[in-house]
């Protein structure tokens, strides 16, 4: 794959995020006809978590993710990019993986046919994970010299994550631990006194090992 350096007018460095990815998306369209590949007419993309990405662990690993038409209103194929990424060749690299699901509608996962796409427009490595290859990583390099940086700064999701300050401690009832009340308070509260179960019986708190 090769991209016209005079095919278009570099961006000026000013742009959004979105008209970023937006003119990223219609650059590689161009190259795509000729791979086999043939993208629907309305694509959006822009930074976002993917869909059970946003909290808890793993959701760093999902740098991607395409919705199909049936799920857009205007019947457009939607795209986004995690926002923990802000290199611009990570950020085509990973767009290119998507753009073959957009191709597909989002059908096949990631079997046969997106396989032989993923290929053809120069995507290497297992197909859940791919990377560029040489032929590729090339275009890439030239496009997003063209483009500029990525105008976006990375968003770390560990740092949005309220720490636990407080330990909870377990009560339970004392005439039947294992069939009566129990639930979980602070050590604040258990020093206003030890609460009484609702069957009347004394409850105390279960020692941690």
């Amino acid at each position: 794959m090769t991209l016209d350096a005079n095919s278009t007018v570099p961006l000026n460095g000013t742009q959004l995020r979105e008209e970023w990815l937006q003119e990223a998306v219609d650059r590689l369209r161009m190259e795509c006809p000729a791979k086999g590949i043939m993208l629907p007419v309305k694509i959006c993309v822009a930074p976002g978590w993917p869909q059970n990405a946003g909290g808890g662990k793993g959701r760093s690993r999902v740098l991607g993710q395409c919705w199909a038409k049936r799920a857009s209103k205007n019947e457009s194929s939607e795209i986004f990019i995690s926002p923990m990424l802000d290199d611009a060749f990570e950020v085509t690299e990973v767009l290119c993986h998507e753009l073959i699901h957009a191709a597909l509608d989002c059908e096949d996962g990631h079997g046969p046919r997106f396989r032989k796409l993923a290929v053809a427009i120069g995507l290497e490595g297992p197909m859940r994970s791919t990377h560029a290859g040489p032929e590729l990583r090339e275009c890439l390099n030239v496009l997003c010299a063209e483009l500029g940086p990525y105008p976006h700064a990375r968003l770390d999701p560990t740092q949005g994550l309220k720490k636990q300050s407080t330990r909870l401690i377990k009560v339970v009832c004392n005439r039947a631990p294992n069939e009566c009340f129990a639930f979980w308070t602070t050590r604040k509260h258990l020093d206003l006194g030890t609460p009484t179960c609702w069957c009347g019986s004394t409850m105390s708190e279960v020692t941690r090992r």
